[in-house]
């Protein structure tokens, strides 16, 4: 059983590339996304038995979000129904070209910001669980959820339980203790968290951004990825965390809003190596060439999901047969609107394998 901990929110864009100013007054798509459902969305529809932990209020709406979790397969019999706080909104403006998306975010007094650990029963969400999942973005919205955070994962750990952690570092979050620097903040909070942690799953910034290891030869904002260079990344990451065995990091190049490269590495303690996906005939790094994107949201959390799954099945745990599986998820979710990777185990393995036409299956 894995287990995913974290905040759900109700997506609002505008329709196709409408910015907000020609959307509204006017219709709106909603539908659902955060980090960590997005995780446990995509293992299920792997075929995977997933539990998933939030706190919401209890209305019309939440109980929409739970039946759509409930129909893709994801337990939601620990979710923390409470009477007070509300459901975290966020709003995306898909860019096009030059022009990249935004996020706005709402999340004020959502229900799980206000929740601290003791409301959950946290053992009883582990019974039976192998795996937890969390990330970088609760801890981000508030002290209360920080906590939360951290008690499950300490708890996880205690009872025998393997970790995954995302840093995924939010600029427009980590507000929750004034006077302190969003970094600084960042990385005191999920230091502490990264004790207890198997797996470190980072971008290409989050390293940077939160523990202050950067790697050489890289400028997200101009495009430039330097590969080779995040194998020492990794290599510190393990050596100031001694209980993190594996480091993956995906590696965006945005050309345009349109048109990324993607691909990924995956270092491993105990080969004492990096995995770089995909590779070339000669055995070369040489990343998926994505353009037309129709969304990039939640590329990083199929990826994250995708690396998990592999890293425990019999046929892809090897390092690099699970990077490979990782970048190609992730990569088919950039085909696919919303949060939520709507692909199967075979059509990930299609294309790993090298499958990469999208002719038409008759």
């Amino acid at each position: 059983m894995f287990l995913a901990f974290g905040e759900i929110m109700a997506r609002i864009a505008p329709e196709s590339h409408l910015r907000w100013r020609q959307a509204v007054p006017g219709r709106v798509e909603v539908t659902w996304g955060g980090g960590e459902a997005n995780v446990c969305a995509s293992l299920a529809m792997f075929g995977q038995s997933v539990r998933y932990v939030t706190a919401l209020p209890r209305h019309a709406i939440t109980e929409s979000l739970a039946a759509t979790l409930r129909g893709l397969g994801v337990d939601t019999g620990h979710i923390l129904w409470r009477d007070q706080g509300r459901l975290g909104l966020y709003f995306v403006e898909a860019g096009a070209n030059q022009r990249g998306s935004t996020v706005l975010y709402d999340r004020e007094h959502s229900a799980i910001s206000l929740a601290g650990p003791d409301e959950y029963a946290f053992d009883a969400a582990l019974a039976g669980v192998h795996w937890l999942h969390v990330t970088g973005i609760t801890p981000s919205i508030s002290e209360p959820a920080c906590q939360s955070n951290l008690d499950l994962v300490r708890r996880a750990k205690q009872a025998g339980a393997a970790v995954s952690c995302d840093l995924n570092f939010r600029k427009k979050l980590w507000n929750w203790r004034p006077g302190t620097d969003k970094k600084t903040l960042a990385g005191e909070c999920m230091s502490e968290v990264l004790q207890h942690v198997d797996l470190v799953i980072a971008n290409e910034e989050d390293a940077a951004d939160v523990l202050g290891i950067r790697a050489e030869g890289t400028d997200v904002e101009r495009g430039t990825i330097n590969a080779a260079a995040y194998e020492k990344v990794a290599r510190e990451i393990v050596r100031r965390f001694p209980g993190v065995s594996r480091v993956a990091i995906t590696l965006r190049q945005s050309i345009s809003a349109d048109h990324n490269n993607w691909g990924g590495m995956l270092f491993d303690a105990d080969a004492d190596r990096a995995f770089l996906a995909p590779l070339d005939d000669r055995g070369h790094y040489c990343p998926y060439e994505i353009r037309d994107i129709v969304d990039r949201v939640g590329g990083g959390d199929s990826f994250a999901a995708g690396l998990i799954y592999a890293l425990n099945s019999d046929t892809y745990r090897k390092p690099q047969q699970a990077i490979r599986f990782a970048v190609a998820a992730s990569c088919l979710k950039h085909s696919i609107q919303g949060d939520f990777n709507y692909v199967s185990v075979a059509e990930v393995a299609a294309l790993a394998g090298g499958v990469a036409t999208g002719r038409v299956q008759r």
